[in-house]
């Protein structure tokens, strides 16, 4: 007769695992229980590939929040026309040659001659039109960070030319600019240069440099009508390194320099002056602090750094709002088919049939001509989305409680008179969470995407100085993105990143929460 052994009296240590293939592992068995929740933790963490999602998007979203804090020059509203589709630019970083604001760009002879001056022209706070080109080129305002070797073409008229393969600070190659300003701004502008020891006007040009029909600023020399620089006797100057221009500045009967001139104004408050300005210390004047833009300028002149925050918290924002509306609708309708079935499932499956058959973007344009002027164009999208947004995870709701509805916990409860409404939220429902969840994770890409989409076509609106998206700056930078990349790069890695990272991080939840794995082990 065989001896009756007790399980219960065998040490844990003489156990071992076996998994369904009937190996024995290695591990150590643990007989305390684990939860769903903490089951699906650890699987979730041992998807690597989700878990680095996950700490992207974690990264993009204190990114969308910080940003503004840490920003406090600029806030989203602020615009500088001057400065609009200019190359990142950072005090600190340009020092390691990261974001020093320059641009490869191929130079005529005469673009280069303008750009060099303007340090020259810098660096003659004086007006005496004495300054070389060496002390022009050593000047802080100096435009040209590198100079290239020249390249000798013909041009149509078998002319030979020079063209310069050289990069440019595109802050700085702004130069000069006419302002109109009163006279008590005028007398502002030379305390603030006495105090700071800042040049901020420069002599005004004559009025008879016929280079183009509106004087340019930055065309302080004598030049002819197509805009090359001359000599004293109107030959053409070519660019050498004993280059030596001729001012053109505007002068009183004694030669001196003038800064100003009188155009129009009744007094001493009131009287309009037209002077000209180097501009990047005329920006230190007005704001109080030098430019510095991480990630450059937009099409408009906006900090994209700030426009790309906002882009980010506005696609998320709308993404998340869509996914917990779609969550209770999707959830309540679904649960109702589900559980009744029959007559119920059937009417109610017949009215999505019918809304999931009505294109997207035929709602999102109605709702945006119709409706967007009227509550706005972020609550108008809302409506657009979720209008028939919940239709997918009603039929996932759907199909889990056609699974759990018959299984003998929820038959034991309807014997002990549980309600149907208790049946639903508490019995069926709780194991259906890990489905529904999961599809709500993969909406969001889905949202994101969509909505970049309708405002790079312009059915959204959504390019104002209050709030932008990511598809309004990729649709700006449309167009133009091959002579200013950074447009297109940084909302385009943005997007890229968050419709990767959405898709691999609701891809580790499927796999989290499926519980055909729970309790297995990799």
């Amino acid at each position: 007769m065989s001896k009756k052994i007790d399980i219960n009296s065998i040490p844990k240590s003489e156990l071992v695992l076996v998994g369904n293939d009937g190996r024995m592992s290695d591990k150590k068995f643990q007989d305390k229980p684990i939860g769903y929740f903490h089951d699906a933790w650890r699987r979730f963490c041992k998807n690597r590939a989700s878990v680095a999602a996950a700490c992207i998007i974690i990264i993009i979203v204190l990114f969308a929040f910080i940003a503004p804090l840490v920003n406090t020059r600029y806030d989203a509203s602020f615009i500088d026309t001057y400065y609009k589709k200019k190359a990142p630019w950072s005090q600190a970083l340009s020092n390691i040659g990261i974001a020093d604001g320059g641009a490869s760009r191929d130079f005529s002879e005469a673009g280069l001659i303008k750009t060099v001056a303007i340090g020259i022209a810098a660096a003659d706070k004086d007006g005496t039109g004495k300054i070389t080109l060496a002390d022009g080129l050593a000047n802080e305002f100096q435009p040209m960070i590198k100079i290239g070797d020249p390249v000798i073409y013909l041009d149509p008229a078998k002319n030979e030319m020079r063209n310069f393969r050289s990069r440019v600070n595109v802050y700085l190659e702004v130069g000069f600019v006419y302002k109109d300003v009163e006279q008590a701004e005028y007398a502002k502008i030379l305390a603030w240069q006495e105090e700071t020891g800042i040049q901020v006007l420069y002599p005004l040009v004559s009025d008879y440099n016929d280079t183009q029909n509106t004087p340019d600023a930055n065309v302080w020399y004598k030049a002819d009508s197509r805009g090359a620089a001359v000599d004293e006797s109107g030959r053409i100057i070519s660019y050498s390194d004993n280059m030596a221009l001729v001012d053109n500045y505007l002068r009183d009967e004694d030669g001196n320099a003038r800064y100003w001139a009188y155009t129009g104004g009744g007094n001493a408050e009131t009287a309009q002056y037209k002077v000209r300005v180097l501009y990047y210390n005329y920006y230190r004047y007005v704001n109080g602090f030098e430019p510095d833009y991480l990630f450059g300028t937009d099409s408009a002149g906006y900090d994209l750094c700030l426009r790309l925050a906002g882009g980010i918290k506005l696609s998320l924002l709308v993404a998340v709002c869509v996914s917990l509306i779609n969550f209770v609708i999707g959830a309540i309708y679904g649960a109702i088919e589900g559980y009744y079935g029959g007559a119920c499932d059937m009417v109610l499956e017949r009215v999505s049939d019918i809304l999931s058959g009505v294109p997207f973007i035929v709602v999102a344009t109605l709702f945006q001509i119709h409706l967007a002027a009227k509550v706005g164009a972020v609550p108008s999208l809302l409506f657009a989305f979720v209008a028939t947004g919940w239709i997918g995870t009603a039929a996932r709701v759907r199909t889990q409680f056609y699974r759990f509805k018959n299984q003998e916990y929820v038959m034991a409860a309807r014997t002990l008179g549980a309600s149907d409404s208790r049946i639903i939220w508490k019995h069926i429902f709780p194991n259906s969470l890990g489905t529904i969840i999961t599809s709500c994770a993969l909406v969001i890409p889905g949202v994101i995407g969509s909505e970049s989409m309708l405002s790079y076509l312009g059915i959204v609106k959504l390019g104002s100085a209050e709030v932008t998206s990511l598809g309004t700056l990729l649709s700006d930078a449309n167009g133009i993105w091959t002579n200013y990349p950074h447009l297109m790069f940084f909302p385009a890695l943005v997007l890229s990143l968050l419709m990767i990272c959405f898709n691999l991080f609701g891809n580790g939840l499927r796999d989290a929460f499926n519980p055909s794995l729970r309790g297995v082990e990799d």
